[in-house]
C-alpha cells in the first residue's frame, strides 16, 4: 500500500468547499448575499424602466400621430403608413403661431431675467442683514407664497387695465415680476443661509461693500440656487394660460402658446396630426432646456432642500 500524502490529505489544511465538497456554511452565505443583490438589482431597474415607459408612452403617441396623414389620423391605426413630416411646417404656416412664439419667448425670457434680479438682493438682504422687522418681511414673504393669485386677479385687473390701459398686452404680466417672486425670494435665501458668514467677513476685510460683495462673492458661490429659480420661472412662464387669458384674450397678437394652443385645437379640431405637431413644438423647448439644464436644476433643489 502507497504511503504517499497528497496536497489535500496534509494535515492543517481544508478544503475551501468544506469536507466531503459540502460547501462551507461562509460560502453558503456569500452566494445567497450575491444572489439576493442581483435580484434587488433587477427589481429596482425593473420597476424604474416600467416607469420610465409609461412616462414616454403618451410622446411616443403624441409623435406618431403628429407624422400622419389627415384621414389616418382619424383612425385607430397606431404606426403611420406614411411619413409626413410636413406637418410641422404646416403648422408654423398657420397664421399667427410665429406671432405666438415671439410673445412667449419674450415673456419667459423677460420674466426669467427680472425676476432673478429682483428677488437676489432681497434674499441677500433677508439672509445676511440684521434689521429691524427683518421677521416681519419673511412673514410677509411667506404669506404672499400661500395667497393665491385668483385672490388679488380682480383688483390686479383693474389696476392695470383702467388706471394704466395695459389690457391686450403682456406687460401686466411682465412689469410685476421687476419687484421680486414670493417663492424666489424665499428660495435663494434658504440657500444663501448656508454660505458661511466668513466669505463675507473677508471680502469687507478686502474693502469690497455690500454690493461688491453680492456681485463677487456671493453670486458665484450661488450659482446652483440662482439656476433653480430661473429654471423655474422659465417653465412658469412658457406654460402659462391663466395670465394671458385674463390680460391679452381679447388681442390675438399678444397671445402666447398655451393660450394659442386652445385656439389652434379649436380650429383643427378635426386634423389631429396637427394638433399633435403643434403640442409637440410647444413643448420641446421645454423639454430641451430641462434635458441640458438638468444638472444645475437638480443640485439647487436638492442644495436648497425643496423636494416634490
Amino acid at each position: 500500500m502507497s504511503n504517499t500524502v497528497t496536497a489535500g490529505d496534509r494535515p492543517g489544511r481544508t478544503s475551501r468547499s468544506g469536507r466531503g465538497g459540502v460547501p462551507s456554511a461562509s460560502g453558503i452565505a456569500l452566494r445567497q448575499a450575491r444572489r439576493r443583490k442581483k435580484l434587488e438589482w433587477i427589481a429596482v431597474h425593473s420597476v424604474g424602466l416600467a416607469i420610465a415607459v409609461a412616462f414616454l408612452l403618451p410622446f411616443v403617441f403624441l409623435f406618431l400621430t403628429s407624422v400622419m396623414s389627415d384621414s389616418q389620423a382619424l383612425t385607430s391605426t397606431l404606426w403611420p403608413q406614411h411619413w409626413v413630416w410636413s406637418n410641422y411646417t404646416a403648422v408654423f404656416r398657420v397664421h399667427g403661431f410665429g406671432t405666438w412664439w415671439r410673445n412667449t419667448i419674450e415673456y419667459a425670457v423677460l420674466g426669467t431675467v427680472l425676476t432673478v434680479v429682483s428677488s437676489v438682493p432681497v434674499a441677500y438682504a433677508l439672509a445676511k442683514f440684521r434689521f429691524p422687522g427683518r421677521r416681519l418681511a419673511m412673514m410677509l414673504v411667506i404669506s404672499m407664497m400661500m395667497l393665491p393669485p385668483q385672490v388679488i386677479i380682480i383688483p390686479m385687473y383693474l389696476f392695470w387695465a383702467k388706471q394704466l390701459h395695459l389690457d391686450g398686452t403682456l406687460w401686466p404680466l411682465i412689469i410685476p415680476m421687476a419687484f421680486g417672486d414670493a417663492f424666489s425670494i424665499f428660495l435663494l435665501r434658504q440657500f444663501l443661509l448656508t454660505i458661511p458668514k466668513e466669505y463675507l467677513d473677508a471680502a469687507r476685510v478686502d474693502g469690497c461693500g455690500e454690493v461688491r460683495t453680492l456681485l463677487r462673492v456671493v453670486l458665484p458661490m450661488a450659482r446652483p440656487a440662482i439656476s433653480a429659480v430661473a429654471l423655474f420661472q422659465f417653465f412658469y412662464c412658457w406654460n402659462d394660460y391663466f395670465g394671458p387669458q385674463i390680460y391679452s384674450s381679447d388681442n390675438p397678437a399678444a397671445w402666447t402658446l398655451s393660450y394659442g394652443l386652445q385656439s389652434f385645437h379649436g380650429a383643427h379640431q378635426t386634423n389631429w396630426n396637427l394638433t399633435m405637431a403643434a403640442t409637440l413644438l410647444v413643448m420641446a423647448p421645454v423639454i430641451v432646456v430641462f434635458f441640458f439644464a438638468q444638472k444645475a436644476f437638480i443640485e439647487g433643489v436638492t442644495l436648497t432642500g425643496v423636494k416634490g
